[in-house]
């Protein structure tokens, strides 16, 4: 206790005073959260050097002086592989890095000199203690599990299962389907179940592209991984008329013990997350694959749609005060980026940036009811394509020109990205077609390309270096 104390102390004097902020970055599947803090960082260290920030007035204007990484605070968080990633990205060929398979955290110091008053002619110099936090977008969307009874869990589970995604969840459909939830519990009979439910969620994810996977921690089990916690699954055809039959069944029959299994499930691995991570961020940026999604068509698209409101509603949003800062902080600022987008063309940005605001509409709109700052993004972390024009029957067209992940260039124009939700006949035209492309060769001076990355910072990261 002696050790830690002055440490939280100091986390706690600095907070007040503002000059502590912790950044929490989510993001569903394949979204590149591990891409963007690897590029936040590296621009961080390269301020006023070669990193490109101009839409960041503190660098703009030369008062940012760069960042370093310091020691995080809680050492029990793995720290989140900086150094790996970069790595990755520098290889020959460029590779992506990673995925983080859990929650990691990095601390940055960074320095900067006041823009206020005396301060300013002074020379002042300041700095601004940053804790990165991130963690699978998945853990967000079991949030709403706290509110959930079993029986709900099972009739919204059994909801989602669209005819195209019953594909990947045939193994696991067709032995629930056996299944006699009075009968007495057998131990290995609900593990090898929980199993195959676990193997559809997966499926689903990696080979469907789907994104509302619950629970989250079937994905990403680490230390749970065998544990019957783990080990349970939504059964079919349960309803809110027969609930209450089904609530009379022996403690050890199998919905019984799938349903305690559930309740354990939100009691010790949902619960200590928000308790112990989620309630103290200040700040949080979503990031969102909606091109993976548009490339895989309408059933996944919606699928996206509804993990996004889900997780949305996941937020403890509450503007700050000083009382707030110290003892009950909450997430005051959310970003929301659309990412690679870097994968179409320059003038399909504003289209791509419409369509998140599409998606997130009803969000968006409490957020802003209740006066909370909240701002979309079309951005890339890490560009991995040159803008270029092709002559086509004699006009000029727009084209991007990239490396596949395959190891082809490539000279194309992936297509339109709608401005609003893709109704009926842009499902019909099939006119877009997304293509993954793989990291340029990291640049002599070492600074990450990106594509507005500088707008996010500048929206997370602005007021706090004044």
């Amino acid at each position: 206790m002696a050790l830690t104390l002055p440490r939280e102390l100091n986390d706690w004097l600095e907070r007040g005073l503002d000059r502590q902020l912790r950044l929490a970055v989510t993001g569903l599947s394949q979204s590149g959260k591990t891409a963007f803090l690897t590029s936040l960082v590296n621009q961080l260290r390269h301020a006023g050097m070669e990193a490109q920030l101009q839409l960041l007035p503190c660098a703009r204007e030369g008062r940012l002086l760069g960042a370093r990484r310091i020691n995080q605070p809680d050492l029990s968080i793995p720290r989140f592989p900086y150094d790996e990633a970069l790595a990755a990205l520098s290889s020959t060929p460029p590779q992506w890095p990673a995925p983080t398979r859990g929650i990691s955290e990095l601390r940055l110091s960074i320095r900067y000199r006041s823009r206020s008053g005396t301060r300013y002619f002074l020379g002042e110099q300041r700095t601004l203690t940053l804790d990165l936090i991130d963690y699978p977008g998945e853990w967000l969307l079991d949030l709403p599990l706290l509110e959930q009874s079993y029986p709900e869990w099972c009739a919204r589970m059994e909801r989602l299962m669209t005819e195209r995604r019953r594909q990947y969840s045939s193994t696991f459909l067709n032995a629930v389907a056996k299944l006699d939830p009075a009968a007495t519990a057998d131990e290995q009979q609900l593990a090898e179940l929980a199993g195959h439910y676990s193997q559809a969620l997966h499926d689903a994810r990696n080979s469907g592209g789907y994104t509302y996977i619950q629970p989250g921690r079937f994905l990403l089990p680490g230390e749970l991984a065998g544990a019957p916690v783990l080990q349970f699954f939504p059964l079919p055809g349960i309803t809110s008329e027969n609930a209450a039959q089904f609530a009379r069944l022996p403690a050890d029959s199998i919905y019984q013990t799938l349903a305690q299994r559930f309740e354990h499930y939100k009691r010790t691995v949902v619960r200590p997350f928000y308790r112990d991570h989620f309630r103290r961020f200040d700040r949080q940026i979503v990031l969102v694959d909606v091109l993976s999604a548009l490339n895989a068509g309408p059933d996944v698209f919606d699928d996206l749609r509804q993990a996004l409101a889900t997780l949305m509603q996941s937020f403890d949003y509450g503007r700050r005060s000083l009382l707030n800062r110290l003892f009950n902080p909450r997430i005051d600022r959310l970003a929301l980026a659309a990412t690679k987008a870097d994968h179409v063309t320059p003038e399909q940005h504003p289209a791509l940036l419409s369509l998140i605001e599409a998606l997130l509409a009803e969000p968006i709109r409490d957020l802003r009811y209740l006066d909370i700052p909240v701002h979309p993004f079309s951005i890339a972390s890490v560009r991995a394509t040159e803008a270029r024009e092709v002559n086509h029957e004699g006009q000029r067209q727009p084209a991007l020109r990239g490396t596949t992940q395959s190891g082809d260039t490539v000279l194309m124009f992936p297509g339109e990205v709608p401005a609003k939700l893709p109704d009926a006949d842009f499902w019909r035209r099939q006119g877009f077609t997304f293509h993954a492309f793989r990291p340029q060769p990291l640049p002599d001076n070492g600074a990450l390309p990106h594509i507005r990355l500088d707008a996010v910072l500048d929206w997370l990261l602005g007021d706090r270096l004044q």
